[in-house]
């Protein structure tokens, strides 16, 4: 390549940025603040980063295991779903109380097809209890045992079509690092709030001490409300448009710190019992599955499920007419 041509490269403007980075772009402003806009250059500074987070979002979901079917049948034959749930029972209870479902299922396009796709999440609880266990030959009924049960299992995005499921997630996986920036953000906000509310405390107890002859307690305010205003300074400078948005680059280039799925292996019987490995024992089954992290720093169960339609609209229809009745005595 020639030298002139090696200059012109150089000077060529940059392409614009894909479109689905501009529309991330205007997530960004939208959820974060228009004063990111008067930052220099920053939809060049900022496009690199959005484009790096979307397509680790696009990762996280891709390795979501699933469809996996959640389903009465389901809880009889799959350990996995079996753990889930205490009794089937609780599945018609979730499929009821879900307001995500209750809206997608009053939508024509519920009835596109026969099932809909949606994100599982729960949480994982222990609890400990005293239980009969066979040790050798003698069987006891106060061996320690932890006990494994989920908690607040919910639905996100269901949909009929598993591609239309898979591109919710994928945003609201970069609305969270976004609600994450944000709280962020906030926390500096209060901080300075807290700043200046100290200084002002301190200047007002400088005008007292001014006219007293307390040269030391003055002399102690006085470098106390130096600190405070360095901070002060500190503060404003990390809320510049320009900082956060060299900060929010920065953070979408490690989108992992803050949300991420982690490989959780359990060896679990028929009754939620944890134990040590499934070897040699029949009644014990291994099950996997990847536990989410996210701006709240609770693990969440997540994967993909695959739901029946008019089971879910039967569970509905159960738990309203139970409330509707509960209403009328």
């Amino acid at each position: 390549m020639s030298l002139f041509s090696a200059v012109a490269d150089f000077l060529k403007p940059a392409p614009p940025p894909d479109p689905a980075v501009l529309t991330a772009l205007d997530r960004v402003v939208g959820m974060l603040g228009p004063q990111l806009r008067l930052a220099s250059h920053f939809e060049k500074r900022l496009a690199p980063a959005v484009q790096n987070a979307l397509s680790y979002c696009d990762g996280l979901v891709a390795a979501l295991p699933g469809p996996v079917d959640i389903s009465r049948q389901a809880f009889a034959a799959d350990p996995l779903v079996h753990a889930l749930f205490a009794t089937a029972d609780d599945i018609d209870q979730m499929l009821g109380r879900s307001q995500a479902v209750r809206d997608f299922l009053a939508e024509p396009c519920a009835w596109e097809g026969d099932h809909f796709y949606a994100m599982f999440a729960a949480r994982r609880q222990y609890r400990r209890q005293l239980g009969m266990a066979q040790q050798g030959d003698v069987i006891r009924n106060d061996v320690p045992q932890t006990l494994l049960y989920f908690s607040g299992q919910t639905l996100i995005e269901p949909s009929c079509r598993l591609e239309v499921t898979l591109h919710g997630l994928r945003c609201k996986a970069f609305e969270s690092l976004l609600h994450t920036f944000g709280a962020h953000v906030e926390a500096l906000r209060q901080e300075r709030e807290g700043l200046r509310a100290d200084a002002s405390v301190d200047h007002a107890h400088l005008t007292i001490l001014r006219g007293t002859s307390g040269g030391d307690e003055f002399a102690v305010t006085t470098r106390h409300l130096a600190k405070l205003s360095d901070r002060l300074r500190d503060n404003a400078e990390s809320l510049t448009p320009d900082h956060l948005t060299g900060a929010l680059a920065d953070y979408l280039q490690q989108p992992a710190a803050a949300l991420r799925l982690s490989p959780v292996s359990l060896s679990v019987d028929r009754l939620g019992v944890v134990h040590d490995s499934a070897d040699g024992n029949g009644d014990v089954q291994t099950i996997n599955f990847p536990e989410l992290t996210a701006r709240d720093r609770r693990l969440h169960l997540a994967m993909l499920a695959r739901i029946s339609r008019d089971e879910a609209l039967d569970a509905v229809n159960r738990v309203r007419d139970r409330q509707h009745r509960f209403m009328i005595i």
